[in-house]
């Protein structure tokens, strides 16, 4: 395993402070991390940090409103990116620096596909974002729509009038294409601070849920409001808000929640966790959010610590139809490098053939040599300074 650490913290004297990284109990899912919003890491390093950690599930949210103007450049974008962090990975495994099932990672990334609330006038106005979105959402790697919904928070510049048509026809394509979709939902203060979630509600009550699962993406909220949209059997995602020091409402719904509807998530770049709030988020940091909801469940005497890691394993499994029993392709993990395997399927060791084909056959994917260069372990190390 690489020697220096991934996470550290900057202390007063400018020195940094190494981070512990958290056991993971099973296999780790960020069920909403961004790769196309950050400011200092490379996505595909963001993989590879992430696989380093544990993660074996991420799943991208993609705007075609806001980034992507271009799906043709986008989708060999996203399969550049996958494949320069397999490589990386796959070379760092047969080095020994990283767990023998990282690789998984890069083939388990995939993405879903929706116009955030800041752009519901336009996806309504312009015919081109629609399209845009048609073509994301036939991609095979896409496996849902999202993020879309309601936003009166401090940054929005639409009414809830202006952004209600958009929610509903995200969620009559959803329907209509048997996929889950990921919510936005995110309230206004004083006498706003639940009216984006009590319009969400009438919204879903009257268009349905969709058949494949809705999830309530970034859940800042608390237990009164969180209930309602369980009812309807939403998915609640917590991310690294529900682990600041005044965000006890956010894990009283933690606790609340049922084990069956509970997400992990990291919202990356944004909201980096608790101890290293303040840095850019990354998939990677999804283990400190997983272990918090575990906590906080634990404490609660609802479940052990390696029940709840499961549950989250499982249930990002099943939303996103990656689990065996869903028919669907997820080069899933389990056994003795995670304290439980309930409910995981068989892991795979590296890149399978074809992806590895795939990585030979393609001229902008350098492939690493057996021995991983100095370099390339200098710029994953690099990256958590």
């Amino acid at each position: 395993m690489l020697e220096e650490p991934l996470f550290s913290v900057k202390k007063k004297n400018g020195r940094r402070k190494p981070v512990e990284v958290p056991e993971a109990f099973a296999p780790l899912a960020d069920t909403h991390g961004h790769l196309t919003a950050f400011r200092r890491l490379d996505p595909s390093e963001a993989i590879v940090r992430a696989a380093l950690v544990g993660v074996r599930l991420l799943i991208v949210p993609v705007d075609p409103a806001e980034d992507v103007s271009d799906v043709e450049e986008f989708l060999p974008w996203f399969e550049r990116v996958r494949l320069e962090a397999a490589s990386r990975l796959e070379a760092l495994v047969l080095a020994g620096e990283a767990p023998r099932d990282a690789c998984a990672l890069a083939n388990n990334t995939y993405f879903v596909a929706g116009v955030h609330p800041y752009g519901a006038k336009q996806f309504m106005e312009d015919a081109s974002i629609r399209e845009r979105l048609y073509a994301l959402l036939e991609a095979p790697r896409c496996v849902g729509v999202g993020e879309c919904g309601l936003d009166i928070g401090p940054w929005s510049e639409l009414s809830l009038e202006e952004q209600v048509p958009a929610f509903r026809e995200h969620l009559r394509i959803a329907r209509e294409r048997n996929l889950p979709v990921e919510l936005h939902i995110r309230s206004g203060e004083g006498e706003f601070a639940t009216a984006a979630h009590t319009k969400a509600l009438e919204v879903l009550r009257e268009e349905g849920v969709p058949a494949a699962g809705c999830d309530l993406h970034c859940f800042t909220s608390g237990p009164e409001v969180m209930a309602p949209f369980v009812e309807l059997g939403c998915h609640v995602a917590f991310g690294g808000a529900a682990t600041f020091g005044r965000s006890d409402e956010i894990r009283a719904a933690i606790a609340a929640c049922p084990e069956s509807l509970l997400l992990s998530e990291t919202d990356s770049p944004y909201m980096a966790p608790v101890p290293l709030r303040g840095q850019e988020c990354e998939p990677a940091m999804v283990t400190f959010n997983a272990q918090n909801i575990a906590r906080v469940r634990a404490e609660a005497g609802l479940s052990t610590v390696c029940e709840t890691y499961a549950a989250l394993w499982r249930n990002a499994c099943a939303f996103f139809g990656l689990d065996g029993a869903a028919g669907g392709e997820l080069a899933g993990l389990a056994g003795d490098e995670f304290s439980s395997d309930e409910g995981i399927p068989p892991r795979t060791n590296k890149v399978d053939e074809s992806e590895r084909r795939t990585l030979k056959d393609n001229p902008s994917v350098e492939l690493l040599e057996i021995n991983p260069s100095l370099e390339l372990l200098k710029i994953i190390r690099a990256s958590s300074s």
